[in-house]
Protein backbone atom coordinates (compact mmCIF):
# COMPACT_ATOMS: atom_id res chain seq x y z
CA UNK A 1 0.00 0.00 0.00
CA UNK A 2 2.85 2.39 0.86
CA UNK A 3 4.41 1.77 -2.57
CA UNK A 4 1.07 2.53 -4.23
CA UNK A 5 0.71 5.75 -2.23
CA UNK A 6 4.23 6.91 -3.13
CA UNK A 7 3.61 6.06 -6.80
CA UNK A 8 0.41 8.13 -6.69
CA UNK A 9 2.35 11.00 -5.15
CA UNK A 10 4.89 10.76 -7.98
CA UNK A 11 2.16 10.82 -10.64
CA UNK A 12 0.53 13.77 -8.86
CA UNK A 13 3.82 15.71 -8.74
CA UNK A 14 4.44 15.10 -12.45
CA UNK A 15 0.91 16.27 -13.31
CA UNK A 16 1.44 19.41 -11.23
CA UNK A 17 4.67 20.18 -13.08
CA UNK A 18 3.09 19.62 -16.49
CA UNK A 19 -0.03 21.57 -15.48
CA UNK A 20 1.92 24.61 -14.31
CA UNK A 21 4.06 24.44 -17.46
CA UNK A 22 0.93 24.53 -19.64
CA UNK A 23 -0.34 27.60 -17.77
CA UNK A 24 2.52 29.46 -19.46
CA UNK A 25 0.62 29.42 -22.77
CA UNK A 26 -2.87 30.82 -23.16
CA UNK A 27 -3.89 28.09 -25.61
CA UNK A 28 -3.03 25.34 -23.11
CA UNK A 29 -4.01 27.08 -19.88
CA UNK A 30 -7.36 25.31 -19.51
CA UNK A 31 -5.75 21.91 -20.05
CA UNK A 32 -3.06 22.80 -17.51
CA UNK A 33 -5.70 23.77 -14.97
CA UNK A 34 -7.48 20.43 -15.52
CA UNK A 35 -4.26 18.45 -15.08
CA UNK A 36 -3.45 20.33 -11.88
CA UNK A 37 -6.96 19.64 -10.55
CA UNK A 38 -6.57 15.92 -11.24
CA UNK A 39 -3.16 16.00 -9.53
CA UNK A 40 -4.68 17.61 -6.45
CA UNK A 41 -7.45 14.99 -6.31
CA UNK A 42 -4.91 12.16 -6.54
CA UNK A 43 -2.75 13.73 -3.82
CA UNK A 44 -5.72 14.14 -1.49
CA UNK A 45 -6.91 10.56 -2.02
CA UNK A 46 -3.40 9.14 -1.51
CA UNK A 47 -2.94 11.12 1.68
CA UNK A 48 -6.29 10.03 3.12
CA UNK A 49 -5.50 6.39 2.32
CA UNK A 50 -2.04 6.73 3.86
CA UNK A 51 -3.17 8.18 7.20
CA UNK A 52 -6.43 6.20 7.29
CA UNK A 53 -8.21 9.21 8.72
CA UNK A 54 -11.55 8.69 6.96
CA UNK A 55 -13.67 5.87 5.63
CA UNK A 56 -14.53 5.65 1.92
CA UNK A 57 -18.11 7.03 2.38
CA UNK A 58 -16.73 9.95 4.40
CA UNK A 59 -14.16 10.64 1.67
CA UNK A 60 -16.86 10.67 -1.02
CA UNK A 61 -19.07 12.97 1.07
CA UNK A 62 -16.17 15.42 1.56
CA UNK A 63 -15.38 15.40 -2.18
CA UNK A 64 -19.03 16.03 -3.10
CA UNK A 65 -19.49 18.82 -0.53
CA UNK A 66 -16.18 20.47 -1.43
CA UNK A 67 -16.90 20.17 -5.16
CA UNK A 68 -20.37 21.66 -4.70
CA UNK A 69 -18.97 24.65 -2.80
CA UNK A 70 -16.31 25.17 -5.49
CA UNK A 71 -18.88 24.91 -8.28
CA UNK A 72 -21.19 27.37 -6.51
CA UNK A 73 -18.54 30.04 -6.10
CA UNK A 74 -17.12 29.45 -9.59
CA UNK A 75 -20.52 30.27 -11.05
CA UNK A 76 -21.38 33.04 -8.60
CA UNK A 77 -18.16 35.08 -8.76
CA UNK A 78 -18.11 37.53 -11.67
CA UNK A 79 -15.02 38.10 -13.80
CA UNK A 80 -14.54 41.52 -12.21
CA UNK A 81 -14.23 39.77 -8.84
CA UNK A 82 -11.53 37.32 -9.94
CA UNK A 83 -8.68 39.27 -8.26
CA UNK A 84 -10.52 39.19 -4.93
CA UNK A 85 -11.18 35.45 -5.32
CA UNK A 86 -7.52 34.76 -6.08
CA UNK A 87 -6.56 36.73 -2.95
CA UNK A 88 -8.99 34.68 -0.87
CA UNK A 89 -7.61 31.43 -2.30
CA UNK A 90 -4.09 32.49 -1.36
CA UNK A 91 -5.38 33.25 2.13
CA UNK A 92 -6.99 29.81 2.45
CA UNK A 93 -3.68 28.17 1.49
CA UNK A 94 -1.85 30.20 4.12
CA UNK A 95 -4.48 29.46 6.75
CA UNK A 96 -4.26 25.72 6.07
CA UNK A 97 -0.48 25.72 6.54
CA UNK A 98 -0.78 27.88 9.66
CA UNK A 99 -3.37 25.62 11.31
CA UNK A 100 -1.60 22.36 10.40
CA UNK A 101 1.69 23.64 11.82
CA UNK A 102 0.03 24.91 15.02
CA UNK A 103 -1.79 21.58 15.42
CA UNK A 104 1.41 19.60 14.94
CA UNK A 105 3.27 21.79 17.43
CA UNK A 106 0.46 21.45 20.00
CA UNK A 107 0.63 17.67 19.64
CA UNK A 108 4.37 17.64 20.21
CA UNK A 109 4.46 20.23 23.02
CA UNK A 110 1.31 19.42 25.00
CA UNK A 111 -0.34 16.13 24.06
CA UNK A 112 2.81 14.07 23.41
CA UNK A 113 5.73 15.96 25.02
CA UNK A 114 7.88 12.82 24.93
CA UNK A 115 7.72 12.74 21.13
CA UNK A 116 11.17 13.56 19.73
CA UNK A 117 11.35 16.55 17.37
CA UNK A 118 14.40 17.07 15.18
CA UNK A 119 15.65 20.55 14.29
CA UNK A 120 14.49 20.39 10.65
CA UNK A 121 10.91 19.59 11.70
CA UNK A 122 10.95 22.34 14.33
CA UNK A 123 12.23 24.96 11.87
CA UNK A 124 9.61 23.81 9.36
CA UNK A 125 6.87 24.29 11.98
CA UNK A 126 8.12 27.80 12.78
CA UNK A 127 8.30 28.80 9.11
CA UNK A 128 4.86 27.32 8.41
CA UNK A 129 3.32 29.33 11.24
CA UNK A 130 5.12 32.53 10.26
CA UNK A 131 4.60 32.38 6.48
CA UNK A 132 1.14 30.82 6.72
CA UNK A 133 -0.16 33.36 9.22
CA UNK A 134 1.32 36.28 7.29
CA UNK A 135 -0.15 34.96 4.03
CA UNK A 136 -3.60 34.49 5.59
CA UNK A 137 -4.09 38.00 7.01
CA UNK A 138 -2.12 39.60 4.18
CA UNK A 139 -4.43 37.98 1.63
CA UNK A 140 -7.52 39.06 3.57
CA UNK A 141 -6.18 42.63 3.57
CA UNK A 142 -5.50 42.40 -0.17
CA UNK A 143 -9.05 41.12 -0.64
CA UNK A 144 -10.34 44.12 1.31
CA UNK A 145 -8.36 46.55 -0.87
CA UNK A 146 -9.46 44.92 -4.13
CA UNK A 147 -13.13 44.73 -3.12
CA UNK A 148 -13.23 48.31 -1.82
CA UNK A 149 -13.82 47.29 1.79
CA UNK A 150 -10.40 48.73 2.66
CA UNK A 151 -8.92 51.88 1.13
CA UNK A 152 -6.97 51.10 -2.02
CA UNK A 153 -4.51 53.90 -1.20
CA UNK A 154 -1.27 53.26 0.63
CA UNK A 155 -2.00 53.35 4.38
CA UNK A 156 1.10 54.57 6.19
CA UNK A 157 1.81 55.94 9.65
CA UNK A 158 4.82 57.26 11.53
CA UNK A 159 7.15 54.55 12.78
CA UNK A 160 5.56 51.85 10.62
CA UNK A 161 8.81 50.33 9.39
CA UNK A 162 10.30 50.49 12.89
CA UNK A 163 7.28 48.61 14.23
CA UNK A 164 7.69 45.94 11.56
CA UNK A 165 11.37 45.60 12.45
CA UNK A 166 10.60 45.26 16.17
CA UNK A 167 7.97 42.59 15.47
CA UNK A 168 10.43 40.73 13.26
CA UNK A 169 13.08 40.79 16.00
CA UNK A 170 10.55 39.51 18.56
CA UNK A 171 9.63 36.75 16.10
CA UNK A 172 13.26 35.67 15.85
CA UNK A 173 13.60 35.69 19.65
CA UNK A 174 10.47 33.54 19.97
CA UNK A 175 11.86 31.13 17.38
CA UNK A 176 15.11 30.80 19.30
CA UNK A 177 13.24 30.19 22.57
CA UNK A 178 11.14 27.47 20.93
CA UNK A 179 14.24 25.87 19.43
CA UNK A 180 15.89 25.81 22.89
CA UNK A 181 12.75 24.53 24.59
CA UNK A 182 10.16 22.77 22.44
CA UNK A 183 7.54 23.19 25.18
CA UNK A 184 7.55 27.03 24.94
CA UNK A 185 3.84 27.28 24.15
CA UNK A 186 3.65 30.97 25.11
CA UNK A 187 6.48 31.83 22.73
CA UNK A 188 4.70 29.95 19.93
CA UNK A 189 1.43 31.78 20.59
CA UNK A 190 3.28 35.12 20.52
CA UNK A 191 4.97 34.15 17.25
CA UNK A 192 1.62 33.13 15.76
CA UNK A 193 0.00 36.42 16.80
CA UNK A 194 2.87 38.44 15.34
CA UNK A 195 2.63 36.51 12.06
CA UNK A 196 -1.05 37.43 11.77
CA UNK A 197 -0.33 41.10 12.59
CA UNK A 198 2.57 41.29 10.13
CA UNK A 199 0.29 40.10 7.33
CA UNK A 200 -1.84 43.22 7.75
CA UNK A 201 1.10 45.60 8.29
CA UNK A 202 2.94 44.34 5.21
CA UNK A 203 0.00 44.84 2.82
CA UNK A 204 -1.69 48.07 4.01
CA UNK A 205 1.16 50.38 2.88
CA UNK A 206 0.99 49.01 -0.66
CA UNK A 207 -0.90 51.25 -3.08
CA UNK A 208 -3.61 50.06 -5.44
CA UNK A 209 -1.43 50.21 -8.55
CA UNK A 210 0.92 47.64 -7.02
CA UNK A 211 -1.80 45.10 -6.22
CA UNK A 212 -0.97 42.78 -9.17
CA UNK A 213 2.50 42.40 -7.67
CA UNK A 214 1.03 41.76 -4.22
CA UNK A 215 -1.30 39.05 -5.55
CA UNK A 216 1.57 37.17 -7.21
CA UNK A 217 3.77 37.61 -4.13
CA UNK A 218 1.09 36.28 -1.78
CA UNK A 219 0.63 33.36 -4.16
CA UNK A 220 4.33 32.64 -3.76
CA UNK A 221 4.01 32.90 0.02
CA UNK A 222 1.17 30.37 0.03
CA UNK A 223 3.37 27.97 -1.95
CA UNK A 224 6.30 28.40 0.42
CA UNK A 225 3.99 27.85 3.40
CA UNK A 226 2.72 24.64 1.80
CA UNK A 227 6.30 23.52 1.13
CA UNK A 228 7.38 24.01 4.75
CA UNK A 229 4.21 22.23 5.91
CA UNK A 230 5.27 19.31 3.70
CA UNK A 231 8.42 18.98 5.81
CA UNK A 232 6.28 19.12 8.96
CA UNK A 233 4.06 16.29 7.72
CA UNK A 234 6.87 14.48 5.87
CA UNK A 235 4.71 14.63 2.75
CA UNK A 236 6.75 14.58 -0.47
CA UNK A 237 4.03 15.79 -2.86
CA UNK A 238 3.30 18.80 -0.63
CA UNK A 239 7.00 19.71 -0.64
CA UNK A 240 7.24 19.43 -4.44
CA UNK A 241 4.05 21.30 -5.28
CA UNK A 242 4.63 23.95 -2.63
CA UNK A 243 8.11 24.59 -4.02
CA UNK A 244 6.67 24.81 -7.55
CA UNK A 245 4.03 27.36 -6.54
CA UNK A 246 6.50 29.33 -4.43
CA UNK A 247 9.13 29.48 -7.18
CA UNK A 248 6.67 30.31 -9.96
CA UNK A 249 5.11 33.02 -7.79
CA UNK A 250 8.49 34.63 -7.16
CA UNK A 251 9.35 34.51 -10.87
CA UNK A 252 6.00 36.08 -11.75
CA UNK A 253 6.51 38.74 -9.08
CA UNK A 254 9.88 39.66 -10.59
CA UNK A 255 8.31 39.87 -14.05
CA UNK A 256 5.60 42.18 -12.71
CA UNK A 257 8.15 44.38 -10.93
CA UNK A 258 10.21 44.63 -14.11
CA UNK A 259 7.09 45.63 -16.04
CA UNK A 260 6.60 48.49 -13.56
CA UNK A 261 10.30 49.41 -13.35
CA UNK A 262 10.12 48.97 -9.58
CA UNK A 263 12.06 46.80 -7.19
CA UNK A 264 10.25 44.34 -4.96
CA UNK A 265 11.58 46.20 -1.92
CA UNK A 266 10.07 49.50 -3.13
CA UNK A 267 6.72 47.78 -3.65
CA UNK A 268 6.74 46.29 -0.14
CA UNK A 269 7.79 49.56 1.50
CA UNK A 270 4.91 51.54 0.03
CA UNK A 271 2.86 51.93 -3.15
CA UNK A 272 1.88 54.72 -5.47
CA UNK A 273 -0.90 55.91 -3.18
CA UNK A 274 1.57 57.67 -0.91
CA UNK A 275 2.86 59.88 -3.71
CA UNK A 276 -0.18 60.36 -5.87
CA UNK A 277 -0.80 63.86 -4.66
CA UNK A 278 2.62 65.07 -5.71
CA UNK A 279 2.25 63.30 -9.01
CA UNK A 280 -1.05 65.00 -9.77
CA UNK A 281 0.40 68.36 -8.97
CA UNK A 282 3.35 67.71 -11.20
CA UNK A 283 1.15 66.65 -14.05
CA UNK A 284 -0.18 70.10 -14.76
CA UNK A 285 -3.58 68.68 -15.61
CA UNK A 286 -5.32 72.06 -15.48
CA UNK A 287 -3.40 73.12 -18.61
CA UNK A 288 -4.54 70.14 -20.69
CA UNK A 289 -6.99 70.72 -23.51
CA UNK A 290 -9.37 67.78 -23.73
CA UNK A 291 -11.07 66.92 -27.02
CA UNK A 292 -14.25 64.89 -26.84
CA UNK A 293 -15.60 62.67 -29.60
CA UNK A 294 -19.15 61.43 -30.12
CA UNK A 295 -20.29 57.92 -30.94
CA UNK A 296 -21.04 58.68 -34.60
CA UNK A 297 -17.72 60.42 -35.22
CA UNK A 298 -15.85 57.62 -33.48
CA UNK A 299 -17.59 55.06 -35.71
CA UNK A 300 -16.53 57.02 -38.81
CA UNK A 301 -12.90 57.06 -37.61
CA UNK A 302 -12.90 53.29 -37.13
CA UNK A 303 -14.64 52.71 -40.46
CA UNK A 304 -11.89 54.58 -42.33
CA UNK A 305 -9.01 52.82 -40.53
CA UNK A 306 -6.95 49.92 -41.86
CA UNK A 307 -5.39 48.88 -38.54
CA UNK A 308 -6.72 49.02 -34.96
CA UNK A 309 -5.14 48.14 -31.64
CA UNK A 310 -7.33 47.74 -28.55
CA UNK A 311 -5.76 48.40 -25.14
CA UNK A 312 -7.93 46.84 -22.40
CA UNK A 313 -7.80 47.84 -18.74
CA UNK A 314 -9.63 47.31 -15.48
CA UNK A 315 -12.37 49.72 -16.59
CA UNK A 316 -13.34 47.20 -19.26
CA UNK A 317 -13.81 44.59 -16.55
CA UNK A 318 -15.93 46.93 -14.43
CA UNK A 319 -18.16 47.83 -17.39
CA UNK A 320 -18.33 44.17 -18.55
CA UNK A 321 -17.49 45.49 -22.02
CA UNK A 322 -15.36 42.56 -23.21
CA UNK A 323 -18.21 40.99 -25.18
CA UNK A 324 -19.09 44.15 -27.11
CA UNK A 325 -15.37 44.68 -27.78
CA UNK A 326 -15.28 41.19 -29.30
CA UNK A 327 -18.35 42.06 -31.42
CA UNK A 328 -16.62 45.26 -32.56
CA UNK A 329 -13.54 43.24 -33.51
CA UNK A 330 -15.62 40.83 -35.63
CA UNK A 331 -17.37 43.72 -37.36
CA UNK A 332 -14.16 45.58 -38.16
CA UNK A 333 -12.47 42.44 -39.47
CA UNK A 334 -15.39 41.86 -41.84
CA UNK A 335 -14.59 45.30 -43.22
CA UNK A 336 -10.99 44.20 -43.82
CA UNK A 337 -9.54 46.07 -40.83
CA UNK A 338 -6.73 44.40 -38.87
CA UNK A 339 -7.59 44.31 -35.13
CA UNK A 340 -5.25 43.26 -32.32
CA UNK A 341 -5.12 43.59 -28.54
CA UNK A 342 -2.14 45.02 -26.66
CA UNK A 343 -1.68 43.39 -23.24
CA UNK A 344 0.36 45.12 -20.55
CA UNK A 345 1.70 42.78 -17.81
CA UNK A 346 0.09 44.79 -15.00
CA UNK A 347 -3.17 45.79 -16.70
CA UNK A 348 -6.03 45.02 -14.33
CA UNK A 349 -5.65 43.96 -10.71
CA UNK A 350 -4.05 40.56 -11.00
CA UNK A 351 -1.55 38.89 -13.36
CA UNK A 352 -3.21 37.87 -16.62
CA UNK A 353 -6.45 39.69 -15.75
CA UNK A 354 -7.04 41.00 -19.29
CA UNK A 355 -6.20 37.66 -20.88
CA UNK A 356 -8.86 35.99 -18.73
CA UNK A 357 -11.50 38.59 -19.60
CA UNK A 358 -10.87 38.46 -23.33
CA UNK A 359 -10.70 34.68 -23.32
CA UNK A 360 -14.14 34.71 -21.68
CA UNK A 361 -15.51 36.61 -24.69
CA UNK A 362 -13.76 34.15 -27.07
CA UNK A 363 -11.23 36.57 -28.50
CA UNK A 364 -8.71 34.38 -30.40
CA UNK A 365 -5.50 33.81 -28.49
CA UNK A 366 -3.33 34.96 -31.37
CA UNK A 367 -4.97 38.39 -31.17
CA UNK A 368 -3.57 38.98 -27.67
CA UNK A 369 -0.12 40.49 -28.14
CA UNK A 370 2.28 41.16 -25.27
CA UNK A 371 3.71 44.65 -24.76
CA UNK A 372 7.24 43.84 -25.97
CA UNK A 373 5.94 42.40 -29.24
CA UNK A 374 3.46 45.11 -30.15
CA UNK A 375 4.99 48.34 -28.87
CA UNK A 376 6.87 49.11 -32.09
CA UNK A 377 3.66 48.72 -34.12
CA UNK A 378 1.75 51.60 -32.52
CA UNK A 379 3.46 54.23 -34.69
CA UNK A 380 2.13 52.45 -37.81
CA UNK A 381 -1.40 52.01 -36.44
CA UNK A 382 -4.36 54.13 -37.57
CA UNK A 383 -6.51 53.92 -34.43
CA UNK A 384 -5.86 52.82 -30.86
CA UNK A 385 -8.90 52.21 -28.68
CA UNK A 386 -8.17 52.38 -24.95
CA UNK A 387 -10.95 50.77 -22.93
CA UNK A 388 -10.68 51.54 -19.24
CA UNK A 389 -6.85 51.56 -19.12
CA UNK A 390 -5.02 54.51 -17.64
CA UNK A 391 -1.62 54.07 -15.99
CA UNK A 392 -0.26 51.55 -18.52
CA UNK A 393 -0.58 54.11 -21.37
CA UNK A 394 0.47 57.24 -19.45
CA UNK A 395 3.34 59.01 -21.30
CA UNK A 396 4.41 60.52 -17.95
CA UNK A 397 6.34 57.30 -17.50
CA UNK A 398 8.65 58.58 -20.27
CA UNK A 399 8.38 62.36 -19.99
CA UNK A 400 7.84 63.37 -16.34
CA UNK A 401 10.71 62.60 -13.93
CA UNK A 402 8.51 63.81 -11.04
CA UNK A 403 5.92 61.12 -11.71
CA UNK A 404 5.98 58.01 -9.48
CA UNK A 405 5.64 55.84 -12.61
CA UNK A 406 8.62 57.48 -14.38
CA UNK A 407 10.69 54.75 -16.02
CA UNK A 408 7.87 52.22 -16.02
CA UNK A 409 7.54 50.45 -19.41
CA UNK A 410 4.22 51.44 -20.97
CA UNK A 411 2.27 50.71 -24.12
CA UNK A 412 3.18 53.30 -26.78
CA UNK A 413 -0.45 54.09 -27.54
CA UNK A 414 0.29 57.83 -27.81
CA UNK A 415 2.37 57.22 -30.96
CA UNK A 416 -0.62 56.05 -33.02
CA UNK A 417 -2.24 58.35 -35.58
CA UNK A 418 -5.46 58.56 -33.55
CA UNK A 419 -6.16 57.53 -29.98
CA UNK A 420 -9.73 57.10 -28.70
CA UNK A 421 -10.09 56.67 -24.93
CA UNK A 422 -13.31 55.09 -23.65
CA UNK A 423 -13.64 56.36 -20.09
CA UNK A 424 -16.40 57.32 -17.67
CA UNK A 425 -14.79 60.59 -16.60
CA UNK A 426 -11.47 62.38 -16.20
CA UNK A 427 -10.86 60.67 -12.85
CA UNK A 428 -7.33 59.43 -12.20
CA UNK A 429 -6.46 55.76 -12.57
CA UNK A 430 -5.73 53.25 -9.82
CA UNK A 431 -2.26 54.70 -9.28
CA UNK A 432 -3.92 58.03 -8.45
CA UNK A 433 -2.00 60.04 -11.06
CA UNK A 434 -3.13 62.14 -14.02
CA UNK A 435 -2.71 60.83 -17.56
CA UNK A 436 -0.83 63.22 -19.88
CA UNK A 437 -2.13 61.33 -22.92
CA UNK A 438 -5.62 62.81 -22.52
CA UNK A 439 -4.28 66.24 -23.51
CA UNK A 440 -2.37 65.09 -26.61
CA UNK A 441 -3.41 66.41 -30.03
CA UNK A 442 -4.11 62.92 -31.39
CA UNK A 443 -6.22 61.86 -28.39
CA UNK A 444 -10.03 61.92 -28.36
CA UNK A 445 -12.14 61.15 -25.27
CA UNK A 446 -15.24 58.97 -25.65
CA UNK A 447 -16.95 59.57 -22.31
CA UNK A 448 -19.53 57.25 -20.78
CA UNK A 449 -19.93 53.64 -19.69
CA UNK A 450 -17.72 51.56 -21.99
CA UNK A 451 -20.34 48.89 -22.65
CA UNK A 452 -23.03 51.44 -23.45
CA UNK A 453 -20.95 53.75 -25.65
CA UNK A 454 -19.26 50.93 -27.56
CA UNK A 455 -22.62 49.24 -28.14
CA UNK A 456 -23.91 52.47 -29.72
CA UNK A 457 -20.72 52.79 -31.77
CA UNK A 458 -21.03 49.21 -33.04
CA UNK A 459 -24.61 50.01 -34.01
CA UNK A 460 -23.35 52.97 -36.06
CA UNK A 461 -20.67 50.81 -37.69
CA UNK A 462 -23.27 48.26 -38.78
CA UNK A 463 -25.10 50.95 -40.72
CA UNK A 464 -21.99 52.10 -42.60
Amino acid sequence: MNILVQLTYLISAVLFIVGIKKLNRTQEARQGNTLSSVAMLLAILATIVQVEALTLPEILICIVVGGAIGMFWARKVEMTQMPEMVAIFNGFGGAASFLVAMSDYWTRAVEQPDLSTDLVTLISILLSVLIGGLTFTGSLTAYGKLSGKVSGNAIVFSGQHLLNLILLIVTIICGVLIAMNTDSVVAMLVLAAIALILGVLVVIPIGGADMPVVISLLNSYSGMAACTTGFVLNNSVLIVTGALVGASGIILTQIMCKAMNRSLVSVLLGGFGATSGAASAAGGGSEMVIKEVGVEEAAMIFDSASSVIVVPGYGMAVAQAQHIVREMMDLLEKKGINVRFAIHPVAGRMPGHMNVLLAESNVPYDKLIEMEEINDDFSNTDVVLIVGANDVVNPAARTNPASPIFGMPILNADKARTVIVSKRSMAAGYAGIENELFGYDNCLMLFGDAKSTLTKMVGELKEM
